[in-house]
């Protein structure tokens, strides 16, 4: 152990609490590296610096830690929780990682007059009724086109939906009953279908066709032919959605997960029960130090899993093995649920179906991550051997460019290390104050504000990839030209070919402009291809955000002096923006609140 960062545990052990807690330890660069909790903090700590430490794990943490801090807390239930936020804060090294911790998506219907169906993610604070959680966005957005197809309810913003004054498009294609208009649909016909749309979010798909069967058969007794179309018309598109939806149960609400855990490799696949229907499946690859168990891995997932991210807490879990702290975490999540969360393990009957189905698609998804790392590791090889380095490529990154005609322009980075796409460090830049258009100021731009100065703290790639030929890679060029060699990156530029298809891309050497040999089918290429295409798909990402962020925000906004209130009373009186910037000075200042000489800067403002 180097004297720099040896740490005097008796020390600290001297006057530590016994009480219940969470202890963090430090390397000598002042990181994060390992994260605990304990009933008994002098106890538990006091473990790891015992004369003969048998785990190995273990030995290599105790060899690194600089120096500790514990957080005492009242009970061990809180010791969980604050352990799962400094794990998510923190991403320690010697930590199970659960990479993927966003909330899941729901369908939402407002409470409007006229509700509204529309996707959510986050906090549940709008009134109205959440129906979920969808595994992805993907599924949310599937059903919600499914849904429009079936029931003739709106899904578009408020805002577009109080601005109306005739039907939408959306109306013309049968997609929508146009409740924004007066003389399209009565309230009372528009309410029926939100009914049915309720039901069948509620997995009551029988009885929605049974409604949908009365009501034909009522209006064509009638002699309403037109609306009898309509409703065999629904019958037919919900049996077609009825045929999709094979997996179906008698559960209404549970979540089951498979695990499979091969070389130091973790897989857990989701599936996700709500109202009787399989909504969906997803997999996940914690990322997981060396020397850790199943079981230790499984339980960190499970913590990390449900306390993060706003994750909905089911009655109901189907586990695929037993874990240390079982009867504690099945408490601690029915205390954070509001009500009994009950574990399932060896079940029978459905959901051992269900466990059956999770377990195979997660020996299925290690298997396949597994080639993905060994073809990962292929490429990088031949790229090693491609640009003629002697050490192994440990981490790359590569910016683009994106913009509409010059505006909202953003700059992205993505970074790739020996497994591929490491999003954690992504990073977007929001470019101004340049001319529209100007890609070599942009990229210019971006590269000063990701290295700012030669430091080993800076992350600093051994490959930097410019997709731009050799104006993009000059910008990068001019950036490090000041910098000591050893913090400069290798800096390659990712032309694309004339007809700019795959394989027909020019690698371009920094300082002698030379291309760099390479053959189309090379696995090599297959990884700049990667990168890349990565970089391109998330500034493009970027930029549409951007755009839209820009499209929402009203052109009063800028106004000094002129909050929502002002703003909401010009466009009422005005009959919108267009109306206002027909007004003349004295027809804004009648506007309730606002004076003369705000009316002249109003005015001013709007046609500047």
């Amino acid at each position: 152990m180097n004297d720099e960062i040896r740490f005097d545990s008796d020390e600290f052990l001297k006057n530590l609490s016994a009480k219940p807690g969470v202890y963090r330890m430090y390397n000598a660069r002042n990181e994060v590296i390992y994260v605990g909790k304990a009933k008994n903090l002098k106890k538990r700590v006091s473990s790891y610096f015992r004369k003969t430490v048998d785990s190995v794990k273990t030995q290599s943490l105790v060899s690194q830690i600089a120096s500790m801090d514990v957080t005492v807390v009242s009970s061990e239930t809180e010791a969980f929780l604050l352990e799962n936020n400094f794990i998510k804060k923190y991403r320690p090294r010697y930590n199970v990682v659960l990479r993927d911790d966003k909330s899941y998506p729901f369908i939402f219907l407002s409470e409007h007059e006229h509700p509204r169906l529309s996707f959510h993610r986050g906090t549940k604070k709008r009134k109205g009724t959440y129906f979920g959680p969808y595994p992805s966005a993907w599924a949310v957005r599937e059903s919600l086109r499914s849904m429009q197809r079936i029931f003739p309810i709106r899904q578009c913003e408020d805002s577009y939906y109080r601005a109306r004054s005739r039907p939408c498009l959306q109306y013309q294609m049968k997609r929508c009953s146009a409740p924004c208009v007066k003389g399209y649909v009565s309230d009372e016909e528009y309410s029926d279908q939100v009914k049915l749309a309720t039901l069948f979010l509620r997995g009551k798909n029988t009885e929605v066709i049974s409604s949908l069967v009365s009501k034909m058969e009522g209006a064509s007794e009638a002699l309403n032919f037109e609306a009898a179309a309509r409703y065999r018309d629904q019958i037919s598109a919900l049996k077609r959605i009825q045929e999709q939806q094979f997996v179906t149960g008698e559960q209404d609400e549970m979540d089951v997960f498979g695990f499979a855990f091969r070389n130091g490799i973790a897989s857990v696949q989701g599936l996700f029960i709500r109202e009787g229907q399989l909504l969906g499946s997803k997999s996940f690859f914690p990322k997981v130090p060396k020397d850790i168990d199943a079981e230790t891995t499984f339980q960190s997932f499970i913590l990390q899993f449900y306390l993060a991210g706003n994750k909905t807490i089911p009655k109901q879990i189907v586990l695929p093995i037993k874990f240390p702290e079982y009867s504690e975490i099945e408490q601690l999540l029915s205390s954070e649920a509001g009500y009994k969360v009950r574990f399932y393990e060896g079940v029978r009957d459905e959901k051992r179906q269900y466990l059956q189905l999770a377990n195979k698609n997660a020996d299925n998804a290690l298997e396949t991550q597994q080639n993905q790392q060994k073809s990962m590791f292929a490429r990088f090889v031949d790229l090693e051997k491609i640009i003629e380095r002697d050490t192994p490529i440990q981490r790359m990154e590569c910016f683009d460019i994106s913009h509409t005609s010059g505006q909202q322009t953003v700059a992205s980075c993505v970074v790739f290390n020996r497994e591929g796409p490491h999003k954690a460090d992504y990073r977007s830049f929001n470019i101004e104050g340049i001319t529209p258009g100007d890609d070599y100021a942009a990229m210019a731009q971006a590269l000063s504000r990701r290295y700012k100065k030669p430091s080993s703290d800076a992350k600093i790639p051994d490959i930097l990839f410019i997709d731009g030929g050799k104006g993009q890679l000059a910008q990068a060029e001019e950036h490090f030209k000041n910098w000591p060699s050893e913090f400069v990156p290798t800096l390659i530029g990712v032309a694309k070919g004339t007809s700019r298809k795959p394989g027909l891309e020019t690698l371009i050497r920094a300082g002698s402009y030379e291309n760099i040999p390479i053959q189309s089918d090379s696995p090599g290429l297959h990884l700049i291809q990667h990168i890349r295409d990565e970089s391109h798909r998330f500034a493009i990402s970027g930029h549409r955000n951007r755009r839209q962020k820009v499209k929402k925000t009203s052109t009063l906004e800028g106004i000094p002096g002129v909050g929502p209130k002002k703003r909401q009373a010009l466009l009422k009186y005005s009959g919108g923006l267009q109306g206002l910037k027909k007004a003349s000075k004295q027809e804004i200042a009648k506007v309730p609140g606002i004076s003369d000489d705000l009316a002249d800067i109003i005015y001013d403002y709007l046609h500047s």
